[in-house]
């Protein structure tokens, strides 16, 4: 890597970076609302975004710039074992395009914020909401961290590294602009911003995946380079050119367990409920499935590394090295400018909804249950701040690794709470107390599975007497959790333990409801009814 300072390239960099920033900032005057001191409007941006506006938003979610950087050098590490993320997004849209429909028309009626906000709602639990927030807050810290990360190994790759002060002022600096564009317009700023990252992801991307192979004679010579590349590695890195039977399993888990967790995570809840009806939800997730084309061209880029000849010992480094060989300074420091922004817009997404969690199931359910919506929603702004705070001093104080390791155990626990929160759009027959205790089983099968591998990998081998196989270790917690949920819940029912009420009802969950049919009360709907 450079040595030095790369000037062109930082201040290409500075230049697009700052200038999408103050775009954010300024945001809260785009589509202003009458006041920005209620969490429907600085935590949802209104409940009103359209098909193209929730399209780029959910988009500028999922692809993040840790996904810029993590996918090439997955791919450039281990080979084929990284395109796992292409089939788990496959899997993803049509999941979530039959059960995030249903979470937003619940939420809409009910004026829901956030996942724990409908699972309160649909079992009258605070507790059950409780650790729902809580685990949505703990998996999305490390997640916001891993995007500064992505910043820093973009200052490392244009020579911050050697500088006296490192990487740390200009994260510092980077930290400051997010904690302002989140605090100041809330989700119209990511909202509108989503465009300029994923239009400059997109164009580099493509130009990336046609110049490249032009300067170098085609697809064949990068193929024949991964392929010596990953059979010259140690049978230490399990890495493969073609997926070897062994690895199957951890493959097909990984993909399914990945698809299943990824819109259990609170942002990209965030994302859906801020969409202005039912249908624009159900339109995003038949045509977000062309970011799984993106996503395919972006791995490519870690086998590309290799038919040019780049060499790193830090694999996240492979794709910025790859983009300074390849193309002039003004061009890697547009790239590098669209990794910077990939990380602004998902980081401020999810400091948002952490901020949600908090304000409202944590704040307003345990502490100040009188608290207005003004409160709320500054308290929220405040929290958002600290999040993004607390995760610079992730990057800062923690080595990398751990850090790393902490999103793939926040991956492992955000998917226990599917049944909760899946489960609960469709029937409310599991009790209150049975989904409470199948959590716990889960979390504590998943934490257990991930401290056995040193926190060093999300797949586990089990060993059940002849049956022996590789899996991914939040899937088989899930597992846990359902089986301990059947298992326990006709005994806590005939324990008599109380039953919360359910506040939604079955046409809830089905169609579009204006703003004033949302607002008016109707009666509580109790007992076991199937939405």
């Amino acid at each position: 890597m450079p040595s030095s300072i790369q000037p062109i390239q930082l201040g290409v960099f500075a230049v697009i970076f700052v200038g999408v920033a103050l775009v954010g900032v300024f945001a809260l005057h785009w589509r202003k609302a009458e006041s920005l001191n209620n969490l429907d409007e600085w935590g949802l941006g209104g409940r009103n975004f359209g098909g193209i506006i929730t399209w780029f938003l959910l988009g500028g979610d999922l692809y993040t710039a840790y996904t810029f950087i993590a996918v090439p050098a997955l791919v450039y590490g281990v080979g084929q074992l990284g395109f796992f993320t292409v089939p788990y997004t496959i899997v993803l849209y049509p999941f979530a395009f039959v059960v995030m429909p249903r979470l937003w028309s619940a939420a809409h009626r009910h004026g829901y914020v956030t996942p724990a906000d409908f699972v309160r709602g649909r079992y009258g639990s605070n507790l059950l909401a409780l650790v729902i927030a809580v685990t949505g807050i703990i998996s999305v810290i490390p997640y916001v961290a891993l995007q500064l990360y992505g910043i820093r190994v973009v200052f490392t790759a244009m020579g911050l590294a050697s500088t006296s002060f490192g990487t740390a002022l200009p994260l510092g600096l980077a930290f400051a602009i997010l904690a302002i564009y989140t605090f100041n317009s809330g989700l119209r700023a990511p909202a509108l911003t989503a465009f300029l990252k994923d239009g400059l992801i997109y164009a580099v991307v493509i130009v990336a995946v046609i110049y490249i192979p032009l300067r170098i004679g085609g697809y064949a010579p990068v193929f024949n380079a991964a392929s010596r590349a990953m059979a010259s590695k140690p049978a230490s890195a399990k890495a493969a050119f073609i997926t070897p039977p062994a690895a199957y399993s951890p493959y097909a888990t990984l993909a399914f367990g990945s698809a299943l967790a990824l819109f259990m995570y609170p942002h990209n809840v965030t994302g859906v409920l801020a969409a202005k009806t039912r249908n624009t939800v159900r339109r995003n997730m038949a045509a977000l499935p062309a970011y799984t084309l993106l996503l395919g061209f972006i791995a490519l880029l870690g086998y590309m590394a290799y038919a040019v000849g780049i060499h790193v010992s830090n694999n996240n480094l492979a794709l910025p090295r790859l983009f300074q060989v390849m193309f002039p300074d003004w061009f890697v420091g547009i790239a590098f400018a669209a990794i910077g922004i990939g990380a602004l817009v998902p980081a401020a997404i999810m400091a948002i909804a952490a901020a949600n969690l908090f304000s409202r199931n944590i704040w307003l359910a345990y502490v100040n249950r009188d608290s207005s919506a003004r409160v709320q929603t500054w308290l929220a702004k405040i929290v958002s701040v600290c999040i993004a705070a607390l995760a610079l001093v992730f990057i800062l104080s923690i080595k990398t690794t751990f850090i790393l390791n902490f999103q793939l155990l926040g991956g492992v626990w955000i998917l226990q709470t599917f049944p909760a929160i899946v489960f609960g759009l469709y029937t409310r027959w599991f009790h209150r107390w049975s989904l409470v205790l199948a959590w716990a089983a889960g979390i504590g099968t998943g934490t257990a599975m991930a401290a056995s591998n040193a926190f060093a990998s999300s797949v586990y081998a089990v060993h059940l007497g002849p049956l022996q196989f590789s899996a991914y270790a939040g899937l088989i917690a899930l597992a846990v959790n359902i089986l301990v949920l059947l298992v326990l819940d006709p005994l806590v029912k005939l324990a008599h333990l109380p039953a919360g009420v359910d506040e939604t009802r079955a046409d809830d969950y089905e169609a579009d409801r204006s703003p004033a049919e949302s607002a008016a009360p109707r009666p509580a709907a109790a007992g076991p009814e199937a939405a």
